[in-house]
C-alpha cells in the first residue's frame, strides 16, 4: 500500500489549528468499503470555516478536511463500485466527522459515492462541488414549487460567491430574467457574464425590511446570505413565489413576520446539500450536467494547490473569493 500526501490540522493545547503538508500511509485511512484515488477537490464556505476553526465542526485532530473530492476507484468492497469508476463525493460530513478530499486517497462507503455524468470531466465535477450541487437542488426546489421562465425576476444573493455564480449561469441558461445581489462593484461584469440582467447593490437588502410587506417584485430567489437580507426579501416575494434558503453569510438570526407566508402563500424553502438523499443527488447531477454551461463553468473556475488552502480559507471567509477553486490534490 502507498504513502499519499495530504493537508492535515492539528491542535495544538491551545485549540490552536496548524495545517501541515504530510505524506501518511494508506493504512492511516479510515473505514469504508470504497477507496479513491483523488484528483480534484475545492474550495467551499464551510472548508474556509474548518480551516480555521471555526464552529468547532472538526471534533477530532489530526483531521484531513476537504468536504468534497472527484477521483478514480482504486479498491472496492461494494457491488456498486469497481476500479477505474470516476466518482463524486460532497457532503455526508466528510471533511467534517470523516476525513476528507484534502489528499491524495480517500476511503470512504459506497452510499455516500456518486458516479461522475458521462459528460463532465472529474475536474469539472469539483468546479461544481458542493457550491454549485447546493445552486441546483435549489433551482430544482424552486421549479418544484411552480417557478417557471417568464414569471419575472429571480434575484440571487450572495451572486459572486460559489452558489450564486452556479445559481446565475443555470437560471440564465432556462430563461429566467436573473437579478444578482452583491457589494462588490467588481465583479459587475463578472456577474453579467453569468447571466445576469440586473445588479442588487447587497446594501438594499442588507439593512432589513422597512414593514412587514414590501411592492412584490420577486417570483423567486436563491439566498446565501440569511440575517436581514432574507428577512427583506420575503417581503417582497410575488405571491406564490418561493426561496431557497443555502446560507447564513449574514447571520443565522430571522426577524419577519408570518405576513408574507399567510397574506402571499410565499414558500421558505431550506436547502440541504449535506444529508440530501441518493436520488436528489442523482437528479441534480443530471440536471447539472445538462443544464450548466460548461463555458460559463470554466470562466468561474480557478485552479490551486493544497499548500495554498491557508491563504484562500481566510479570504472565502472575508467574502474575497470569487465563483470556484478547484483544488488539484496532485499539485
Amino acid at each position: 500500500m502507498s504513502a499519499f500526501t495530504a493537508l492535515v490540522l492539528h491542535e495544538d493545547a491551545d485549540r490552536k489549528l496548524e495545517p501541515r503538508i504530510e505524506s501518511l500511509p494508506e493504512t492511516a485511512l479510515p473505514q469504508g468499503d470504497v477507496t479513491v484515488a483523488v484528483e480534484y477537490s475545492t474550495l467551499n464556505y464551510k472548508d474556509g470555516m474548518i480551516l480555521q476553526g471555526l464552529g468547532r465542526l472538526v471534533r477530532t485532530y489530526p483531521h484531513i478536511p476537504g468536504i468534497d473530492f472527484a477521483g478514480t476507484v482504486e479498491r472496492s468492497d461494494s457491488p456498486r463500485f469497481k476500479p477505474g469508476d470516476k466518482v463524486i463525493l460532497t457532503g455526508w460530513r466528510v471533511g467534517e466527522l470523516h476525513w476528507g478530499g484534502y489528499a491524495q486517497k480517500a476511503r470512504v462507503k459506497a452510499d455516500w459515492l456518486v458516479p461522475l455524468p458521462a459528460t463532465l470531466t472529474t475536474r469539472q465535477a469539483m468546479a461544481i462541488g458542493t457550491a454549485g450541487f447546493t445552486a441546483m437542488l435549489s433551482v430544482i426546489a424552486l421549479q418544484r414549487h411552480g417557478l417557471r421562465p417568464g414569471d419575472g425576476e429571480v434575484l440571487v444573493t450572495g451572486a459572486a460567491g460559489g452558489v450564486g455564480s452556479v445559481a446565475i449561469a443555470i437560471l440564465h441558461r432556462l430563461g429566467c430574467h436573473v437579478a444578482a445581489s452583491t457589494g462588490r462593484p467588481s465583479e459587475h461584469d463578472y456577474l453579467k457574464d453569468l447571466g445576469a440582467s440586473t445588479i442588487i447593490d447587497r446594501t438594499a437588502l442588507a439593512a432589513g425590511p422597512g414593514k412587514p410587506l414590501d411592492r412584490e417584485r420577486w417570483a423567486g430567489a436563491i439566498d446565501a446570505v440569511g440575517g436581514s437580507t432574507l428577512a427583506t426579501l420575503l417581503t417582497q416575494v410575488r405571491n406564490r413565489g418561493s426561496v431557497a434558503a443555502v446560507g447564513n453569510a449574514g447571520g443565522i438570526e430571522l426577524n419577519t413576520t408570518v405576513l408574507p407566508f399567510l397574506l402571499r402563500g410565499v414558500n421558505l424553502l431550506g436547502i440541504d446539500s449535506v444529508m440530501a438523499p441518493a436520488p436528489d443527488r442523482e437528479e441534480a447531477w443530471r440536471r447539472l450536467a445538462q443544464d450548466l454551461p460548461l463555458d460559463k463553468l470554466d470562466a468561474m473556475t480557478t485552479q490551486a494547490r493544497l499548500a495554498d488552502l491557508p491563504a484562500l480559507a481566510k479570504q472565502i471567509l472575508q467574502g474575497g473569493s470569487r465563483g470556484r477553486i478547484v483544488i488539484d490534490v496532485n499539485a
